[in-house]
């Protein structure tokens, strides 16, 4: 059994907006995209909504290497919308956009799955975060996703930074979630006790024409089908490099660690999946302000409390990682709120979400032009 190389790839989804109204804005038909792979090849592309870019990093041996990809990714499309009248906010949501006059990107892909899904696909006016961990033997990937699905609601609540949704406080901090479960095959998968296992379920799906390709299952976690990864796909995108840093090196030293388990014969518990969704929605309803559910004690445990258990649990894979300061980052995301809870203070302060609009674009780009060296924290 090979060991994996834990290396890093990070997604992020931008919302393109226009500086006037702080509405979200299509790039202008293909326009924007076009120039974007002129300076940033296949690192950056369309995503559904014209009101969307993603960007991707290439594959980083560490996370070091990944803090300094990203922030030239941020950096790039930052200055490549300001020249095209535009800018970029990373957040989970918009707060006031109405995703029924968004424009659907011109690509087959898309198109179809808007035929499929209608509505459904059409309000998917959502923004996330994707972290891809390095593991190359599937039975191995298999094995850990089974128990990385219990920390899945832990990293949602560091996340969430979607309390809005078309101009209304939702009461969530990550209305992103509810948005994309009325999509199939998302939210927490099940177990599956062999890769062998999993091959047959997608088959099956394929087979029955549910999905033409493995693609179309959106995990919160899943082995991806054209590489050798693991991906998380529970986050919102957080406002701050430092946030997404922070988030990707946690993810690495979960998987890190549960391998470690892996390979001594130790394995971690299994919970079944309704409970997982429980955690879930507590972390979607309440973020780092709520309370999950510790399983083994059978109790509410505040988040706070549970998440230093959780940094104890990775600490010993961290100086391997060579993440530390990256995790310890997350006691600094504790102190300072969630994405969510800070949007939600600039509103309760002014009571205008254009005010809150103006302080995503402030944060992300502000920590965009960070040096990597220095950090935010």
């Amino acid at each position: 059994m090979p060991r994996p190389s834990f290396t890093l790839g990070i997604e992020e989804e931008y919302q393109t907006i226009d500086p006037v109204s702080r509405d979200l804005r299509s790039h202008i038909g293909a326009e924007f995209i076009s120039k974007g792979k002129m300076v940033l090849k296949e690192l950056v592309k369309a995503e559904m909504h014209q009101s969307v870019v993603e960007v991707g990093t290439p594959i980083c041996r560490n996370v070091r290497e990944a803090r300094i990809e990203i922030g030239k990714l941020r950096r790039a499309i930052i200055d490549l919308a300001h020249d095209n009248g535009l800018r970029i906010a990373a957040a989970g949501t918009h707060p006031f956009a109405d995703w029924r006059k968004q424009e659907i990107y011109p690509d087959e892909r898309y198109e179809n799955i808007v035929n499929d899904m209608k509505m459904v696909a059409r309000a998917n006016l959502i923004f996330g975060l994707h972290v891809h961990v390095g593991v190359e033997d599937r039975e191995t990937a298999i094995h850990l996703m089974n128990t990385a699905r219990y920390f899945l609601p832990h990293i949602l609540a560091l996340s969430t930074n979607s309390p809005f949704w078309m101009g209304m406080d939702t009461g969530l901090k990550s209305y992103r979630c509810k948005v994309f479960d009325k999509f199939p095959r998302t939210n927490i998968p099940d177990y599956f006790p062999s890769w062998g296992e999993f091959e047959n379920f997608v088959n099956l799906l394929i087979k029955t024409n549910c999905i033409d390709n493995a693609k179309k299952i959106w995990w919160d976690v899943r082995p991806h089908p054209n590489f050798s990864t693991l991906e998380f796909r529970i986050s919102d995108i957080p406002m701050l490099v430092d946030e997404t840093i922070a988030i990707a090196a946690l993810i690495q030293a979960t998987v890190a660690k549960l391998y470690k388990l892996y390979e001594a014969n130790q394995g971690y518990r299994l919970y079944r999946r309704a409970l997982i969704m429980e955690n879930k929605w507590r972390a979607a309803r309440y973020g780092i302000e709520g309370k999950l559910i510790d399983f083994g004690k059978q109790t509410e445990v505040p988040f706070r409390d549970l998440m230093e258990e959780y940094l104890e649990f990775v600490d010993d894979v961290l100086d391997e990682l060579g993440s530390r300061r990256e995790v310890n980052f997350i006691r600094t995301m504790l102190d300072m709120g969630s994405g969510a809870d800070r949007q939600l203070k600039v509103f309760r302060e002014t009571g205008d979400l254009t005010k809150v609009v103006d302080y995503i674009i402030e944060q992300t780009e502000m920590s965009s032009f960070i040096p990597a060296e220095v950090g935010v924290g």
